[in-house]
């Protein structure tokens, strides 16, 4: 269901809508990015009556991302969460206009809620402050599952604070603090988050692309890793990792027996970075099955290394490599592997055409999923 002009657009008559909102879940969808065309964006003044029909009726999942919502907003939607009989289990609220102050009012609801599961926050400029008052209540949460603030201009205050008390919260499930505002090139944070790898026995997916991860970072957040035993899906996209902290990821690759996603798209891997990537492919213990490489100046020998790597073996099922140097050998191996059926159509970016003789990859539509939770 989504807002197109004054009107409420849905799938279903209204009708058809009455009897679903006595069930238990009932899905409402309200997103300012909608493609129903020219759209009223939901304000403030809209939140009101939003949040008291969410009081008296079944809403278990709401949508109301990339509208203009800010903390007044926020705080309505708070007020839902306070209640005993709240049915909200997903709150989306990426890209609107709250800030500290809205984060800290969710923060505090949340401290005595139970029954939300997934809170995005992702786009909001929530600072430093908002992302420490969630951190904190990931200390007396044990419900909440999955966080997201990406792009929320958090500081290393707040991404070590989350951190440290992920040391204690077993419970949640996915964390994404992507594209943080860390001044400088210190990687403190890194530290702690392989402090809490080592203990969490909870966390299955942990984003930090955009972190300014340097092969330094790399090395001491495979400290932790080498030690974790739940973490399935790692994305570590647009970060500074060359060949040296390929070299020590590759490590836990070939001992690590639950990390099966990994996304290191737009580092500096090249071909050395590649070839240890490889190796850990190939490797017994590897349980890696989706890997992107997309975009990381990668050439022939890298490349190769990583085709040979899949013939040897069966757990690895999704490659993306796009955004490299396919030359001809490579664009051979790829066909092959496509051609014998080792590599899906739809589970690689690239597929294979010939012209005058000569093979040449072009981009496929597909890419790494977003998310395993």
């Amino acid at each position: 269901m989504e807002r197109s002009g004054d009107q409420l657009v849905s799938d279903t008559t209204e009708e058809e809508m009455m009897p679903l909102m006595g069930q238990k879940s009932v899905v409402l969808k309200l997103p300012g990015n909608s493609r129903l065309g020219r759209l009223q964006r939901l304000g403030d003044q809209d939140l009101p009556s939003l949040a008291k029909r969410l009081k008296t009726e079944c809403v278990t999942d709401l949508d109301v991302s990339y509208n203009n919502i800010s903390d007044d907003g926020a705080a309505h939607l708070a007020d839902v969460l306070k209640e005993d009989d709240s049915a909200l289990l997903s709150l989306d609220l990426r890209f609107n206009d709250i800030q500290a102050g809205g984060a800290t009012v969710l923060a505090e609801s949340l401290q005595s809620n139970c029954t939300l599961l997934a809170l995005r926050l992702s786009g909001n400029k929530i600072g430093d402050d908002g992302g420490t008052h969630l951190a904190t209540m990931l200390q007396v949460n044990g419900s909440l599952k999955e966080l997201e603030l990406a792009s929320c201009d958090l500081g290393s205050q707040s991404v070590i604070a989350l951190a440290v008390l992920l040391k204690s919260n077993q419970t949640l499930r996915l964390l994404d603090v992507s594209r943080p505002i860390i001044v400088g090139r210190q990687e403190g944070w890194a530290v702690h988050f392989s402090e809490m790898l080592v203990v969490n026995g909870g966390l299955l997916e942990l984003h930090l692309g955009t972190m300014g991860l340097s092969d330094t970072g790399m090395e001491r957040l495979c400290d932790g890793l080498q030690h974790n035993r739940s973490l399935r899906y790692l994305d570590l996209r647009c970060n500074r990792v060359t060949r040296d902290g390929m070299r020590h990821l590759a490590e836990v690759l070939k001992q690590n027996p639950t990390l099966e996603i990994l996304d290191l798209t737009a580092n500096r891997l090249e071909n050395d970075g590649a070839m240890y990537l490889s190796e850990a492919v190939a490797w017994p213990g590897c349980a890696l099955r989706e890997l992107s490489v997309c975009y990381n100046n990668i050439g022939t020998e890298g490349l190769l290394s990583l085709a040979a790597a899949m013939r040897v073996t069966s757990t690895l099922s999704h490659v993306y490599i796009w955004g490299n140097h396919l030359e001809e050998p490579v664009c051979q191996a790829f066909r092959d592997l496509i051609g014998c059926g080792r590599l899906h159509a739809d589970q690689t970016d690239v597929s294979a055409y010939e012209v005058d003789g000569h093979v040449f990859l072009a981009a496929a539509f597909n890419s790494l999923r977003r998310r395993c939770c």
